[in-house]
C-alpha cells in the first residue's frame, strides 16, 4: 500500500454500477459484504436516490442475494431532511418528491406543508405535475430556501433513458431564480451524513463507487480516500474522457469486485 494513502477503516459504498445493475447483482458483491461483515469493517451503503426508504432499498440488496440492514443505508433524503432539521428544527417543508422523500422529511421531525413553507426540498418526482411546480415556485419566489436532493439528470431504465431529480431541478432554478443547496453526490453533504452514521472521520474512510463525477468527485470533496471499480459507467476505454469531465482521479482504480476484496485484504493485513 502506498504510505501517502487514507488508512482503511471503513467504507462509504455506491450502489448502482458498483454492486449491481438493475436488478443483476454484480459478480463478487455478495461476496464483498459478506467478507466485510466477516471483518468487522463498517460499511454504509449511500445512493444519491430519494425515492425509497432504507428499509425499501435494503430489501431491495437481500432479493440479489447481498446481506443489508436498514440501518446500512444513507440516502439522500435523509440527509437532506437532516440538513433542514439542523438549520431550522421543526420546520416547514414543501417536498417536490416520492414516498421515500417525505418519510424523511417526517422522520427527521419536520412539518410537510403545501401552503408558505419555509423550504421547498426537491428529488425525483415521477408524478410531477405542472400544479406542483407552480407550487414550489411561488415558495421559491416568496424565500422558501430551495433544496436539491441530487444533480443527477438522467436516469437509466427499461427502455432506455428518463429525466432525473437533477431536470426538474434545472426547472425549478430557472423558474424560481434561486440556485439550490445540493445534498447527494458530489456534493460533501451526503459524504458528511454518511461518516456520522458510520462513526468515522473522513480521514479513515473510503467512498467506493463507479462514476467519477458522483462518487469520486464527492470522495474528494469531502476528504476521503477513493477507489474507483470499472464495473459500471466509468471502464478502461472511457477513463480518461470521465475522470478529465470529473475534474478528478481516484486514488485506486479496480477492475472488478474480486480485486477490490484483494486490495482491501492486503490494505487492512488480512
Amino acid at each position: 500500500m502506498n504510505e501517502q494513502l487514507a488508512p482503511m477503516r471503513g467504507m462509504l459504498l455506491d450502489l448502482d454500477g458498483t454492486l449491481y445493475h438493475g436488478t443483476q447483482r454484480i459478480d463478487g458483491a455478495d461476496l464483498l459484504i459478506r467478507q466485510l461483515r466477516e471483518w468487522k469493517l463498517p460499511y454504509r451503503f449511500v445512493t444519491n436516490n430519494s425515492t425509497v426508504s432504507p428499509e425499501t432499498v435494503a430489501e431491495r440488496l437481500r432479493n440479489m442475494g447481498i446481506d443489508a440492514d436498514p440501518c446500512d443505508v444513507c440516502t439522500s433524503a435523509q440527509a437532506a431532511a437532516q440538513y433542514i432539521a439542523n438549520k431550522k428544527p421543526g420546520a416547514s417543508v414543501l417536498v417536490v418528491g416520492e414516498s421515500g422523500l417525505m418519510e424523511a422529511v417526517e422522520a427527521a421531525g419536520l412539518q410537510l406543508t403545501d401552503e408558505q413553507p419555509e423550504f421547498v426540498l426537491q428529488g425525483l418526482d415521477r408524478q410531477l405535475s405542472y400544479e406542483r411546480l407552480t407550487q414550489a415556485v411561488r415558495s421559491i419566489h416568496q424565500g422558501a430556501e430551495f433544496v436539491l436532493t441530487n444533480p443527477d439528470l438522467l436516469l437509466p431504465g427499461e427502455g432506455g433513458l428518463f429525466p432525473g431529480a437533477g431536470s426538474i431541478g434545472a426547472m425549478l432554478t430557472a423558474a424560481g431564480g434561486k440556485e439550490p443547496t445540493l445534498i447527494g453526490k458530489p456534493s460533501k453533504i451526503l459524504m458528511d451524513y454518511s461518516l456520522r452514521q458510520i462513526g468515522l472521520s473522513a480521514g479513515e474512510t473510503w467512498v467506493v463507487g463507479d462514476n467519477m463525477a458522483t462518487d469520486i468527485a464527492a470522495g474528494h470533496a469531502s476528504g476521503c480516500g477513493t477507489l474507483l471499480v470499472l464495473t459500471g459507467l466509468t471502464t478502461s476505454d472511457n477513463y480518461e474522457y470521465y475522470a478529465q469531465r470529473a475534474g478528478c482521479r481516484p486514488d485506486v482504480i479496480c477492475d472488478d469486485l474480486h480485486k477490490l476484496l484483494s486490495y482491501i485484504s492486503s490494505t487492512i493485513g488480512i
